[in-house]
């Protein structure tokens, strides 16, 4: 367990991304997602992040119902950009969660100053209702150095969550050794830092094990969000992260099933996904849409597919 950086957020190392559970990967239902959830709280996690855009406050909201509120840590992301949309946006979470704060509020995916100034008025926003008790801590998330850079002209934000891994799969504009020397600066001067990625959406599957602890021995790392869909792939990532036992058994039977991107025949090309992708990872041909190497298999995509046939497996 450690802080993220100069807040009061005591989280555990590990961090149980939740995108994973959603419709949009593996499908889980309420109970099933809930149950994994809990697994993780006994199992020593007490930090989950999610998103507005992932649709999926309803797993945690029944976590909430079973745990003491004061000892897990939530995270979640939004697109706000206004006094309207910031206030939208912490309404449906708070209320989609069952909860009266959030313990961590993100702009969600912010790449430059420009972003961030265009985003200005939510996190001012942000500011007021952390004032008023309904958010702990604020932060941004990204895949872009250029944002990691120009948050350090924001004291608002503490928190940064970005896209991290030994090599620098995902990242926007740079490479890992620009991303790493911009994170050391950061996390030296107090603000908190949990990535994501550490697989490179996986591209770094074959080599999992050496790619999480490569992230896990960056010190300037507070916590490494990290999906899950199973009983087994939490145990496992518990074991490595927080007891720093490595289960080779366990290893073999979870990292050689590989994930990949899937689109459905009823495809119909609208190109939704393609324009929502900023890895550039996914094109309409011949009428369908066809993902490429480049997908870091993020599932952003699924989210604003109207036929609702993409999905990460």
């Amino acid at each position: 367990m450690r802080y993220l950086g100069n807040t009061d957020l005591y989280v555990s190392e590990l961090c149980f991304g939740t995108l994973t559970m959603t419709p949009f990967q593996a499908n889980l239902s309420i109970n099933e997602g809930a149950r994994l959830l809990i697994h993780a709280t006994e199992r020593g996690v007490n930090f989950f992040d999610t998103a507005e855009i992932y649709d999926n406050y309803a797993y945690l909201r029944e976590l909430l119902k079973v745990v003491d509120r004061s000892q897990v840590v939530i995270a979640s992301k939004c697109y706000a950009y206004d006094e309207k949309t910031a206030t939208e946006s912490l309404k449906k979470a708070l209320e989609g969660l069952g909860t009266d704060y959030i313990d961590l509020f993100m702009l969600h995916e912010q790449e430059s100053k420009y972003t961030l100034k265009g985003h200005h008025e939510a996190l001012e926003t942000f500011c007021k209702f952390k004032e008023a008790g309904y958010i702990r801590s604020i932060g941004v998330s990204t895949h872009f150095i250029a944002c990691t850079q120009a948050i350090t002209k924001y004291p608002e934000i503490e928190v940064i969550h970005p896209i991290y891994n030994q090599r620098g799969i995902g990242i926007q504009d740079g490479n890992v050794e620009e991303m790493t020397a911009s994170l050391k600066n950061l996390h030296s001067n107090g603000i908190g830092i949990y990535s994501m990625k550490a697989l490179g959406g996986g591209h770094l599957q074959q080599d999992a094990l050496e790619s999480i602890k490569w992230v896990m021995e960056r010190d300037f790392i507070d916590s490494i969000a990290i999906g899950m869909q199973s009983i087994e792939e939490v145990d496992y990532n518990v074991d490595l992260i927080l007891n720093r036992k490595e289960n080779m058994d366990a290893y073999e039977k979870i990292h050689k099933k590989k994930r990949r991107l899937i689109v459905a025949d009823y495809c119909i090309g609208c190109g939704n996904c393609v324009k929502r992708c900023k890895q550039d990872a996914i094109h309409v041909i011949d009428g369908r849409a066809v993902p490429n190497d480049a997908c870091i298999l993020c599932g952003y995509c699924a989210t604003v597919c109207p036929e609702v046939c993409i999905k990460v497996i």
